[in-house]
């Protein structure tokens, strides 16, 4: 896999950053190779630069490779199948307004991809699961905060997953940001020998994206900028 550039030869930050911030995407079918432990290091390394609150650095990282990724996949999807949702941190009570239209949009889009009907509620159902098996990704990386820290940890904890997110597309690694896996916080806990001190954020599988699966092909739209920002000038 070859490293994300501009594509063009040019070297300005501000479109080399734009050219990755409009190509990254949200995989949902890996390859199965596994990405070389010196890329996945490099990754780490810049996503160690995010800023945090007070330079507090509040994230710890559980990342998985090779049979302990297997072994997560599988006990993951068992416990996900008998047990109820039981985040740290509370998930969304509600999607109103753009919001809800945003959301409806993009599960459209997914579930259109992979050519499940509106009323087809196991095929979603089905779908929905794929989460827990980290839709076949080689690798895992799962983000803990602070307690004490509070939402401002995982508001830091959300910066880092966005850095490792670029990160890793500018090495030509794919990647999907999981909020479905902090549902099963306390089996996350137990499984990783996480302290009780530590809250789960969310997860990241990441690998090679499968380029020939329908589920790789569709892209989200984004909002124009002037509808997401009030200036003020007096």
């Amino acid at each position: 896999m070859n490293p994300t550039g501009t594509g063009d030869g040019s070297t300005d930050p501000y479109e080399a950053l734009s050219r990755i911030l409009a190509e990254r995407f949200t995989c949902r079918q890996f390859l199965p190779d596994p990405v070389p432990r010196a890329t996945v290091e490099r990754i780490l390394r810049l996503a160690q630069r995010t800023p945090s609150w007070c330079n507090t650095q509040p994230w710890q990282v559980h990342l998985t490779e090779g049979a302990a990724t297997e072994r997560l996949r599988t006990e993951l999807s068992a416990h996900v199948r008998s047990s109820p949702d039981a985040p740290d941190f509370p998930f969304p009570t509600g999607y109103t307004g753009a919001y809800r239209e945003r959301r409806r949009a993009c599960g459209l889009q997914l579930y259109g991809s992979l050519g499940i009907a509106k009323d087809d509620r196991e095929g979603t159902l089905r779908q929905m699961l794929r989460n827990f098996e980290l839709f076949d990704a080689p690798h895992v990386a799962v983000v803990t905060t602070e307690a004490d820290l509070g939402v401002y940890g995982a508001v830091d904890c959300g910066l880092y997953i966005d850095t490792f997110l670029l990160a890793a597309h500018s090495l030509g690694v794919a990647a999907a940001p999981q909020a479905a896996l902090a549902a099963c916080s306390g089996f996350l806990r137990a499984h990783f020998g996480i302290p009780d001190n530590r809250r789960v954020v969310a997860g990241v599988s990441f690998g090679y994206a499968d380029p020939d699966h329908p589920v790789n092909a569709f892209r989200t739209d984004r909002e124009e900028p002037e509808n997401a920002v009030t200036w003020h000038t007096a």
